[in-house]
């Protein structure tokens, strides 16, 4: 589907060599690794270029929110099989700093632009427990995550433009140096929910990947963003929902599959195993998760939602289905106009 900025097909600009993007921005399927297997997913992402979406958003994960989402390949590894498969842009959200080195995230992010143009962006965050406490390594606050997040930054950057690298400071790297460099760097997106996060990522990142919901909330963060990195820096914006045309199976889904993020943050930083989560939110009930999560029984109204964020500006709308019927979603977006 493309939607142009006067929505007659006009005002349209080449993103990539292969497409045509409006100026309003794309359609993407996200990838949740913690709910399929690999393989599903594969096929997931073919079907959902197939159906008209324009791009695909990967999640990373070591563990899976929940024992019932019972998946969590290795997404970099997928990425080149997935990319191969489909011819649209990707991007991919992961955290370095603790269970990945930046310079891995920079070998892995240039070794993926190089075999694929044009067609990967990189998004940065300062990462779960639950993942990133594998290591054994202490898991530090908010402040240190994001320090360390930014000295990443600087450093994949620095690899990715062809530096040799040396640094010491929260992160160590010692004489780094990419010899398989794409032509052009990809782009480097900060992760954030919050509107502190966002404010902060405008002094070092690209672009901005933030949570959809309300839209006074989303548009402060934007603006946030953009006071400091500038007003024509881009942004996508992931939304989280249920569909499915029977209310009570788009319900009943995101209970099984996702009351294991309903965790509130201050909670959220003292889990670090999947069974804690799970205990965690054992007693939430369907009408808690109805409070929390918006359904949709009707594809036109979630197009309709996508829409008011790319009507926002957003460079790309994430279309997250927490639950597990995909094939019937991606089929049913492909069908509405």
């Amino acid at each position: 589907m493309i939607i142009s900025a006067n929505g007659s097909g006009g005002a349209l600009f080449s993103w990539h060599a292969n497409f045509v993007y409006s100026a309003m921005g794309i359609i993407c399927y996200h990838a949740s690794h913690e709910q399929f297997s690999p393989g599903h997913l594969l096929r997931l992402v073919q079907l959902a270029e197939a159906a008209g979406f324009e791009g695909i958003h990967s999640s990373d994960h070591f563990h899976p929110w929940s024992v019932r989402q019972g998946n969590s390949g290795f997404s970099f590894s997928w990425l080149g099989a997935a990319m191969h498969a489909t011819s649209v842009p990707y991007s991919v959200i992961c955290a370095p700093g603790q269970r990945y080195h930046p310079a891995i995230v920079a070998q892995a992010a240039a070794t993926l632009t190089e075999m694929f143009p044009d067609r990967f962006t990189l998004e940065l965050g300062s990462g779960e427990a639950i993942n990133e406490c594998i290591t054994g390594d202490r898991w530090p606050d908010k402040h240190l995550r994001n320090e360390r997040l930014k000295e990443c930054a600087v450093v994949i950057r620095d690899l990715l433009n062809g530096k040799k690298v040396s640094h010491r400071g929260l992160i160590t790297v010692q004489e780094a140096r990419l010899y398989s460099l794409p032509k052009q760097s990809p782009r480097i997106f900060c992760a954030a929910i919050s509107e502190a996060t966002a404010a902060w990522a405008g002094d070092w990142a690209d672009g901005l990947l933030t949570t959809g919901g309300d839209l006074t909330a989303l548009q402060k963060k934007i603006n946030l963003f953009r006071s400091k990195a500038g007003s024509e820096k881009p942004f996508f914006v992931q939304y989280s929902f249920t569909y499915h045309p029977d209310r009570d199976q788009a319900l009943a889904g995101a209970l099984h599959q996702w009351r294991s993020n309903m965790v509130g943050m201050k909670e959220l930083e003292g889990l670090h195993r999947v069974e804690d989560f799970d205990r965690a939110t054992e007693k939430i009930t369907k009408e808690q998760v109805a409070e929390n999560v918006e359904i949709f029984t009707d594809m036109q109204a979630l197009k309709e939602k996508a829409r008011q964020y790319l009507q926002m500006g957003a460079e790309r709308v994430i279309l997250h289905n927490i639950n597990r019927e995909q094939e019937q979603f991606i089929s049913d977006f492909g069908k509405a106009s």
